[in-house]
């Protein structure tokens, strides 16, 4: 089986996979709908009380099977009961990549456009306009998805140290150091001291169940838990000569702990990008998923050399989108590769490439054509394929699926797997069996408005 050759590379492939546009793109605009400081206070608790412990159980998982998330279910408790949660996986990833690719092919776009100088004497309306006929353009989107699409099947025609390995190595301290820069420039705005402000001061009266329940979505999200990309880097976790159960554990928790650290200080970085520019000039936070294509350009119109300032944003992007699509498309080739097995006609890594690219295209391309209106039909209770992906993936599917990778590792792998582990300790399992699932239930009871509970804030 296909493996990293080093720790690091395990590290920065798993940080990219998480990172990407969920820290980027999504991360800013959702902490800007939902009022700033507190609801960063309840993602970093929630990334530390559910994500520490459902971070290292993927990985655990993944490593003790050497799976991908196709196999790990059944070789782990020795029965096909468990099968429905890797197709579960599956779906969910196929739905995120149906509208990820969609967005990673905007970054692409809207970078093409910056480099041509297009938002020069732009205001917000001249860029709403701009980005609402873009909207209209199903041929020009599907396009630059399909650029998206082959770039990063190029990065995976190769075997994963060659490919994965290499590329994370290169393009994680890039992007690191992107931000950084970015991020040094964004704070000294004026007016930037209120955009910090409402990034890091908590103000307690804007929590509520709905925030509640985004904060724990977009921890899932962000940290990829739930995609099974976790548990087939796990499976790909280099192993050493003389390895004992301690060194595994040890090198498990250490990765989780630096790759959840990593995503968390990454995406308060993109904050510190977005919200000192977004205050200093008068723009609103809570512009939704339009904060990125349509406030951020504006804004940069606004400042010393825009066309330089827009190029490395939309770069930055770039870079960010495409570390997630090669780990999220890698979870279906691993998948499609081990589910081949199956049938006695295996596929090879190329062979599972290009399949999955035929899907991607597929999908991507439906959900082009539902947002555009194209055609019609496409669209489920009245939204389109895009937001119907983007919501069934983030509020249900990755919950559910975090929620049965708990239960299976918590009550259903045979004990003699990990009797003498010390790693499952009391307070894991007691996090995996009863926290989690418990937790989860609670606000999807809530979410569907089962009951409702009220929040004290003074």
């Amino acid at each position: 089986m296909s493996s990293f050759s080093s720790k690091i590379g395990v590290l920065l492939a798993a940080a990219g996979s998480a990172v990407g546009l969920g820290s980027i793109w999504k991360f800013p605009y959702v902490v800007g709908e939902n009022g700033g400081g507190a609801f960063i206070i309840l993602y970093v608790v929630f990334s530390l009380i559910f994500g520490l412990p459902l971070v290292m159980n993927d990985f655990m998982i993944g490593r003790l099977s050497g799976k991908s998330a196709y196999g790990v279910f059944r070789t782990l408790s020795g029965t096909n009961h468990w099968q429905w949660l890797s197709w579960l996986t599956m779906v969910t990833v196929t739905l995120l990549t149906s509208f990820y690719f969609v967005v990673t092919g905007w970054c692409f776009y809207y970078l093409t456009e910056a480099a041509m100088n297009t938002f020069a004497g732009m205001d917000a309306e001249g860029l709403t306009n701009f980005f609402t006929a873009f909207g209209h353009k199903p041929l020009t989107m599907i396009g630059y998805a399909f650029v998206a699409i082959v770039l990063t099947a190029a990065v995976l025609w190769f075997d994963v140290n060659k490919g994965i390995e290499r590329l994370s190595k290169i393009l994680m301290p890039l992007l690191f150091l992107m931000l950084i820069v970015m991020a040094s420039h964004m704070v000294f705005l004026d007016g930037g001291t209120t955009g910090l402000k409402f990034l890091f001061e908590p103000n307690f009266s804007k929590l509520t169940p709905k925030v509640i329940l985004e904060a724990v979505g977009l921890s899932f999200f962000t940290l990829s838990i739930g995609l099974g990309i976790l548990i087939t880097y796990g499976g790909y976790m280099p192993k050493e000569e003389k390895e004992t159960l301690h060194s595994k554990e040890k090198n498990i928790v250490n990765t989780s702990i630096q790759m959840i650290a990593l995503v968390i200080f990454i995406s308060l970085l993109a904050g510190m990008i977005v919200f000192p520019a977004v205050f200093a000039y008068g723009f609103s936070p809570a512009e939704g998923p339009q904060l990125t294509f349509v406030t951020l350009p504006a804004v940069f119109q606004n400042m010393f050399c825009p066309t330089l300032t827009s190029v490395s944003f939309f770069a930055l992007m770039c870079v960010a989108a495409i570390t997630s699509t090669i780990s999220l498309m890698e979870v279906m080739v691993a998948f499609v590769r081990e589910a081949s097995e199956d049938t006695k006609r295996p596929l090879n890594r190329h062979k599972s490439v290009i399949i999955v690219g035929v899907i991607q295209l597929i999908t991507n391309s439906l959900c082009i054509l539902s947002m555009t209106g194209s055609v019609r039909w496409l669209t489920v209770m009245d939204k389109n394929l895009f937001d119907t992906a983007n919501n069934l993936t983030t509020d249900i599917l990755i919950p559910i699926g975090a929620m049965g990778t708990s239960i299976f590792t918590g009550w259903f792998i045979p004990k003699a797997r990990y009797q003498s582990s010390p790693m499952i300790s009391f307070l894991y399992l007691l996090t995996l069996r009863w926290i989690v699932p418990v937790v989860i239930f609670i606000i999807f009871l809530e979410s569907m408005n089962v009951f409702q509970f009220t929040i004290i804030t003074k």
